[in-house]
């Protein structure tokens, strides 16, 4: 019974983590992106080349084509493609054609179209890291990759790229080379932001401690930081002194509590401090 209310409650906690995240993107799409036209790439992108030449906005046609594209997905990939990027697909579509409705925006919000660029990028890169944090995506052209890299043998990211470089060359020609600019260095920006939040997001600090007295340090990482060591005996390569090493993982707010506690009671201590963003285990990610 627990263990079955523990799994509710998760699973509560990351639909409510993913209706965030896509209200995130539906704000930076539909504030920055649509109003000054950016196309760089996605189902978002080619909404707006497209709404420029057909009689209706680009919510709308990002409803229509996250619906096509979701009716391809449980074609090709079956039932089991991803309720998390039916969830999100549908919730971003939806959202969109609400804010048309209820918050109709003429215009630029301001009259800084770089500014105005650089939220357009970061928000909608901001939710994708942490759609892709929780495993899961934010539909339109994911979908289409799943279908390559289910029925071809074409390099994905290659494809999705030239398809979004496409995208960024017709708003050159209906928009004007201004926007098309935009666009190009939204494109390029894009990855790099969403690499960097996930890196972020997963930040945490691996210590590797060397020191003589290892039971008040190991004391302090179990019951006060509620985190677990490993710890091995060694000897100094100058003194041949027999010293203790602990490596231990943790979140950066520990880090630091860790950190001041060895420095203040034992500062003789050798400590190195590394980055990992990438941490499998019991208490991390990827653990079942």
């Amino acid at each position: 019974m627990q263990k079955n209310l523990g799994k509710i409650k998760r699973t509560v906690e990351e639909y409510v983590v993913l209706t965030v995240a896509t209200l995130i993107l539906v704000v930076g799409v539909y504030v920055f992106k649509f109003p000054n036209n950016f196309s760089f790439g996605g189902v978002t992108g080619l909404a707006v080349v497209l709404g420029a030449v057909l009689p209706t906005s680009p919510g709308n046609l990002t409803f229509i084509i996250n619906m096509l594209l979701l009716v391809l997905g449980f074609i090709f990939l079956g039932r089991g493609f991803g309720v998390k990027t039916v969830y999100v697909s549908v919730l971003t579509s939806v959202g969109l054609s609400f804010a048309e409705r209820v918050f109709p925006m003429d215009a630029p919000l301001t009259g800084q179209p770089v500014l105005e660029l650089i939220y357009a990028i970061v928000l909608p890169a901001f939710s994708a890291a942490i759609l892709f944090n929780i495993g899961a995506s934010g539909g339109g052209t994911d979908i289409v990759a799943m279908i390559l890299k289910k029925y071809t043998k074409l390099n994905i990211g290659v494809a999705l790229f030239l398809v979004d470089l496409g995208i960024v060359v017709a708003s050159c020609l209906v928009f004007d080379a201004q926007t098309g600019l935009c666009s190009m260095c939204g494109l390029l920006a894009k990855s790099l932001v969403v690499d960097n939040v996930i890196e972020s997001i997963n930040l945490c600090k691996y210590f590797t401690i060397i020191c003589n007295d290892p039971e008040p340090i190991c004391e302090f990482i179990t019951k006060e930081l509620n985190r677990s060591a490993t710890v091995y005996q060694a000897e100094g390569a100058y003194q041949h002194n027999q010293k203790t090493v602990i490596l231990t993982v943790m979140k950066r707010s520990q880090a630091v509590e860790l950190r001041n506690y060895i420095r203040m009671n034992q500062p003789s201590a050798f400590i190195a401090i590394t980055n990992s963003s990438e941490i499998i285990g019991k208490g991390f990610r990827g653990f079942n």
